[in-house]
């Protein structure tokens, strides 16, 4: 699952923000298979979706994380979840989505398939009301 701001975030749910104010990212992981799943990373990178079949990840001067956007994970245990801290903070107005990925360290422990159908995540950050 994932939620911004505290609210599940699924691909029919656009999530509202201000820009300027740091907004919660978190990212909860289940692993139903019958072995521990890790080591490996998973790093959440912002774009924005120009619906041209173009994606803009240059947005370094748009949005920022408090933190890191990668997080480390030693290990899932099996029907075990394992939830992730991050923020995001949004400088300018704008649509934007994050693309999750994964980064297996091992490369004999497969990790969950249903780990790599997370929903996509839409954030629209708007100027504060004043």
């Amino acid at each position: 699952d994932i939620l911004v701001d505290g609210k599940l975030c699924d691909c029919d749910i656009v999530v509202d923000c201000k820009v300027g104010d740091p907004i919660p990212l978190e990212v909860k992981l289940t692993n139903w298979s019958k072995h521990s799943v890790g080591p490996f990373a998973l790093t959440v990178t912002p774009y924005q979706d120009y619906q041209n079949g173009v994606h803009n990840y240059e947005l370094q001067d748009a949005i920022t994380f408090v933190g890191s956007n990668t997080f480390y994970i030693d290990s899932v245990k099996p029907t075990k979840d394992s939830v992730y801290f991050g923020a995001l903070l949004f400088l300018y107005t704008g649509d934007f989505y994050l693309n999750i990925k994964f980064h297996e360290d091992n490369c004999s422990r497969e990790l969950p398939l249903s780990w790599f159908c997370l929903p996509s995540v839409h954030i629209r950050a708007m100027e504060p009301v004043v």
